[in-house]
């Protein structure tokens, strides 16, 4: 193997051996150890993952070169919660491998003291004799003004809904397609699965899945939806409709009987539907022939040569008649 190395003068970054040579980092936390090295001062305050996301090492990638990097003690981290409640992460990345104890000291806090085992002290009994202690009539109330979290307080569980399973599942297939006609629409599984109790109260009145799709997807305000749940949580409250009553029942109208035909031809019978005589064909036949033994209509208007030629051939009438 030929080599060839030239020293740069500027713009270089120190890189010690036991991080190049070193047998458990990846290429990936090597790269990121000694990009973080040569970054200026006033860089530092960003957080790793950004600064390895600019290295394009993201996700997965980047989860495990840190726990390469955490585990070999070339970085270390502390959090902290500030007056506010907020948790604070504050990293060091260091170019050899540090302890505890170092990285703390490199921090600027004391690591704290380890616990030393004290024997426990002979204690006189006071004056009186010992009576057995009184239990009742009070409850403890713990005291939780010291404790701070970043999370707001869950909400409470919504009652269990007796509607049937099928129709909350028909009710969230629904409000789940939305998105499909209209992005702004886009719900989130547990979103659909709450507004499905609302949802199916309009399967429950009688209405398919395409009304309640199309009762949500119409009328689209001008300004746009800000807030998908809000807007289809108003709309099932404030458009559904009234309850829509069972359609009576009619009797089936019974066929007539077969009666005999009383047209031309070979008898036969037939099953009428009013008051008719004959059946369907003979009536059919019978209005063709009428139609072609009708003679045919002169025409209205003729030439007026023809016209005179027709009052020229035409006797007059004699007197007294007509």
């Amino acid at each position: 193997m030929l080599r060839h190395a030239i020293a740069p003068s500027a713009r270089y970054t120190k890189a010690s051996h036991d991080v190049v040579r070193h047998p458990r980092l990846s290429s990936d936390a090597k790269i990121l150890l000694l990009y973080v090295q040569g970054l200026p001062d006033h860089t530092t305050f960003k957080p790793l993952s950004e600064l390895a996301h600019k290295l394009g090492i993201k996700g997965r990638a980047y989860q495990k070169a840190k726990q390469q990097l955490v585990e070999n003690g070339y970085v270390h981290e502390w959090r902290s919660q500030a007056d506010g409640g907020r948790w604070i992460t504050e990293q060091l990345v260091a170019n050899t491998a540090l302890t505890g104890e170092q990285a703390a000291h490199v921090r600027g806090t004391p690591p704290a003291p380890s616990p030393v085992a004290v024997p426990p002290s002979t204690h006189f009994p006071t004056v009186g004799e010992p009576a057995a202690r009184t239990a009742g009539g009070y409850e403890p109330v713990e005291d939780h003004s010291d404790k701070t979290t970043p999370h707001p307080p869950s909400e409470p569980e919504r009652p269990a809904s007796t509607a049937d399973p099928t129709l909350l599942a028909r009710a969230e297939r629904v409000l789940l397609s939305l998105r499909h006609s209209r992005r702004e629409l886009h719900l989130g599984v547990r979103e659909a699965a709450k507004l499905a109790v609302e949802a199916v109260k309009w399967l429950e009145r009688g209405l398919s899945e395409s009304d309640l799709r199309q009762a949500l997807l119409a009328e689209r305000p001008r300004e746009g939806v800000r807030s998908a749940v809000g807007f289809l949580r108003y709309r099932l409250v404030q458009k559904l409709p009234e309850p829509r009553t069972t359609p009576q029942s009619f009797d089936p109208v019974r066929p007539r009987e077969l009666i005999e035909c009383e047209g031309p031809g070979k008898k036969h019978a037939f099953r009428p539907l009013l008051d008719e005589t004959e059946c369907t064909p003979c009536r059919l036949i019978a209005a063709n022939t009428m139609y072609a033994e009708a003679p045919s209509p002169e025409p209205d208007h003729l030439p007026w040569r023809e016209r005179f030629a027709r009052i020229n051939t035409t006797p007059a009438a004699l007197p007294g008649e007509g």
